[in-house]
């Protein structure tokens, strides 16, 4: 059965590890999907492949730090498919270094694609959600931060931190049951994150992590699947996906 059928879903970062595997689960179970990222020629090879699969895709062309691409990616989806019933959250970065290093660059560029991307989204998605009546927020957090933060990740785990407050707060907001969230927190899973940190001894030192415990994007996209896919008047408000290995 598809669980997802007639479901409309866009997805941010979709060019590769969760968004992809995201897209990729949720349009295999019924979902029309939108994916969304800045490597165009890279999410327009993975939507054909999906609709070569007989499933429904579109792509565009999103930088999530710009409010207008979220604007557009969220009125792409709607032109297409009539409507948009959950976005995604899911680009991010994770330039990790000591705070001792000042990498004030960093600090910035986490904070403008982690939490101020994931606010454009909001701000995009939220006014079509109440004007259709319904509308589904899910986040990719991050399990860093959950119990304080390891040495180097502060600034990346209070960006994730603040993302969760976001979402806290949207859901006091939303009792009247127009607006679901969801933040999906995942530990060492087997992406391309480590690509965004400088530092190359931290940037080998994950990827040998994510080699050695990490678990594939689809146990996270299944969360996501998980948690879309609840009836109307079921939210799943926080899942934590990591390794059975991890501490």
């Amino acid at each position: 059965m598809l669980s997802l059928q007639d479901k409309v879903v866009a997805i941010t970062g979709a060019s590769g590890g969760i968004g992809e595997a995201t897209a990729r689960l949720l349009a295999g179970r019924g979902a029309a999907v939108v994916l969304s990222a800045r490597r165009g020629e890279r999410i327009d090879a993975i939507a054909r492949e999906i609709r070569e699969e007989g499933g429904r895709a579109a792509a565009c062309v999103v930088d999530v730090t710009e409010a207008g691409d979220l604007r557009r990616l969220v009125a792409t989806a709607v032109d297409r498919y009539g409507r948009i019933d959950v976005l995604v959250n899911n680009a991010g970065i994770a330039p990790i270094s000591p705070l001792a290093d000042l990498d004030t660059a960093g600090w910035s560029a986490m904070i403008d694609v982690n939490l101020r991307g994931m606010l454009n989204g909001v701000a995009a998605a939220l006014p079509v959600f109440r004007a259709q009546g319904s509308g589904h927020l899910v986040s990719i957090v991050s399990v860093a931060g959950l119990y304080g933060a390891s040495p180097t990740m502060a600034v990346y785990a209070a960006t994730k931190n603040a993302v969760r407050t976001v979402h806290e707060g949207l859901r006091r907001e939303s009792t009247d049951g127009v607006v679901r969230t969801t933040a999906i927190s995942p530990g060492y899973i087997r992406t391309d994150l480590a690509d965004s940190m400088a530092d190359p001894g931290i940037r080998e030192q994950t990827r040998e992590h994510m080699a050695a415990s990490g678990i594939p994007p689809a146990a996270v996209a299944r969360a996501v699947a998980f948690a879309v896919e609840q009836p109307a008047d079921v939210e799943i408000g926080e899942i934590n996906v990591r390794p059975t290995v991890q501490a």
